[in-house]
């Protein structure tokens, strides 16, 4: 009678032989978490999430490497692989905390009345300009809008250029291009 994990093992590979497999993954694991941990937690943590929240990403880099290792997918450059995941799961992170908090702050603005301390023209103005800005922002090719964003997240520009895959003097001009574009847009 088959064990139940012996399902998930390809026909013509014992127990035994998966269970070293499963060790080399783990052991695998296991030393990149000991290269990379510290080094992902600090880039994580540039993403302007919680301690909490930066744990959790680097948490779910390590079971998302734990999958793709054993998966057998290739293993050339995964210390870039895991920063790559680590930004992408970063960014996410970042995009749900602001929806919570967004989410949170119209909950609060509808009980304390639209925007205390600004008349409505004042509130008008801050709108068009928001609505501006954005406008230009989305206009931006990706590549631009990604550097400026990371820019605005406090990284440095060889940290963008390294997450991003650019060379520095490509970040260094995109930057510019896009700060540009926004101070022309807010002059208006």
């Amino acid at each position: 009678m088959p064990t139940p994990d012996s399902t998930l093992v390809a026909p013509g590979i014992s127990d035994l032989d998966a269970a070293h497999a499963d060790a080399d993954v783990e052991a695998e694991v296991l030393t990149l978490f000991d290269e990379c941990g510290a080094p992902l937690l600090r880039y994580v943590s540039t993403f302007g999430v919680s301690a909490h929240d930066t744990e959790d990403v680097v948490q779910d880099v390590f079971l998302s490497l734990f999958r793709h290792v054993q998966l057998g997918r290739p293993r050339t450059n995964l210390r870039g692989w895991l920063f790559r995941v680590a930004h992408n799961l970063a960014l996410r992170q970042r995009l749900r905390r602001r929806q919570r908090d967004t989410m949170e702050a119209a909950v609060v603005d509808d009980r304390a009345g639209a925007a205390p301390g600004l008349d409505p023209e004042q509130r008008l103005i801050s709108s068009d300009r928001q609505r501006r800005l954005l406008a230009v922002f989305r206009a931006l090719p990706e590549r631009d809008r990604r550097c400026l964003s990371l820019r605005a997240e406090g990284l440095h520009y060889r940290e963008i250029a390294e997450a991003l895959d650019m060379s520095l003097g490509a970040v260094a001009k995109s930057l510019a291009r896009s700060m540009t574009r926004m101070v022309n847009a807010d002059e208006r």
